[in-house]
């Protein structure tokens, strides 16, 4: 009888719980709801909103057991429960052990993550100086079925907007997931005519009403994730930035020729990018991609200024977990090695070249700046006042932005440094 009680009292809080997983849903978050509950009263509850908020820490746990102990005006949160929809993670299961909660009970177990008895069990753990008590699968089913309906959604999302060419391939997320991707929620689209169905991914941060917009593109080398820290430094200036994954290359997708890339495609890729999204006063930032400089001459009106980065960027020519992922095999650097090759032999873009060196040659706005070895488009380009490799760091990527903002600003114009 007593049991039975229980698990009526569980399944009460338990769809409380589920009711804030349901939010998290509305939110584009990953459904996982929970709430802090002392005898018969609600003290708080939690949504998942990691991304909403730019907080790794921000799991609906830690966001119950905060308001909790804000409510109780202490952070030892003795005689409680918190009830939650998907098995604590190891930093959730920190908390509750911290803060003394009595009891946890959980709804679905996670496999990959949870520390309650799937992956290993911390609350079991004797050496402790507190034990909480754990009791899992209360509404399993329920708990288990929101967020099954979550990433069905989401992959059915990707594959009917996106199908993948036969001539392509696409990188798996999984090779994405162990790095940290900010706040920065990835991009795509397909129906620019010169991607003819390619997926093409970007990323988009900072305020879209900006005065200037700064488009981010990327060497052979290299994808839109190891200019991160730029992406963040510009945007905390107050700057639009966009850092899209060329053809062949991050999380866009990936003809299987090398004989399907060329410099003149990619221009084209890009020119019809920044049409469609009508970008404008934009800011070029290079990174040993001189061939995109003849962008300005084919969309005149759109541009306020560009910058040359010879000097390497975080993970450039490494083989390292950032540089790798969105290349499994061989198959999948098609992009990187033609580009490469495109660059040293010039392609026969001796058109594009000439047709950059007029352009900024008659450019009568700010003088380009460059951050290592100009490249011959950019003759005449004042230097940035970094050191070469600067931009390894989040300190370069701020001391970059701190120069080169103010510097392209339509209110002022400055030597870079000054």
């Amino acid at each position: 009888m007593i049991e039975a009680a229980q698990r009526q009292r569980d399944e009460h809080w338990m769809r409380l719980a589920l009711a804030q997983a349901r939010e998290a849903l509305a939110a584009a978050e990953v459904p996982v709801g929970a709430v802090l509950v002392r005898g018969d009263t609600l003290l708080a509850t939690g949504r998942n909103a990691p991304r909403a908020q730019c907080d790794p820490t921000a799991h609906a746990e830690i966001a119950a057991l905060r308001a909790g102990a804000a409510a109780l005006g202490n952070y030892r949160l003795s005689g409680c429960t918190l009830y939650v929809t998907l098995e604590p993670c190891a930093m959730c299961a920190g908390a509750l052990l911290h803060a003394r909660v009595d009891r946890v009970v959980y709804g679905a177990a996670d496999p990959k993550t949870g520390v309650a008895g799937s992956v290993l069990d911390l609350f079991a753990e004797q050496r402790l100086n507190h034990q909480t008590r754990v009791q899992g699968g209360v509404l399993a089913h329920e708990c288990t079925a929101l967020l099954a309906q979550f990433f069905q959604a989401r992959r059915r999302a990707h594959k009917a907007v996106h199908p993948l060419r036969d001539d392509a391939l696409r990188t798996p997320d999984a090779r994405f997931e162990p790095l940290a991707q900010g706040c920065h929620a990835p991009r795509y689209l397909s129906d620019l005519p010169a991607l003819d169905r390619l997926r093409l991914h970007w990323v988009d941060a900072g305020p879209p009403g900006a005065a200037r917009t700064w488009l981010l593109v990327h060497g052979p080398g290299q994808w839109s994730h190891a200019l991160r820290p730029l992406v963040d430094a510009l945007a905390g200036q107050g700057q639009r930035v966009l850092a899209p994954d060329l053809p062949g290359f991050g999380r866009s997708d990936k003809p299987k020729r090398e004989a399907a890339h060329s410099l003149a495609w990619h221009r084209q890729v890009l020119a019809q990018f920044i049409e469609q999204l009508d970008l404008r006063g934009i800011v070029l930032l290079v990174q040993d991609a001189p061939w995109a400089l003849a962008l300005p001459a084919l969309l005149p009106g759109r541009f306020a200024g560009a910058v040359s980065v010879a000097s390497p960027l975080p993970g450039r020519a490494s083989r390292s977990a950032v540089a790798d992922a969105p290349y499994p095999d061989a198959g999948h650097r098609a992009g990187p090695r033609a580009l490469a090759r495109l660059r040293e032999q010039g392609d026969g873009d001796e058109d594009g070249s000439a047709q950059a060196r007029r352009f900024w040659q008659d450019w009568t706005g700010p003088a380009p700046l460059a951050l290592g070895k100009a490249p011959a488009e950019l003759a005449g380009a004042r230097a940035l006042a970094l050191a070469p490799g600067a931009l390894l760091t989040a300190a370069g990527a701020q001391a970059l932005a701190a120069q080169a903002v103010p510097y392209f600003s339509p209110s002022t114009e400055q030597a870079p440094g000054a």
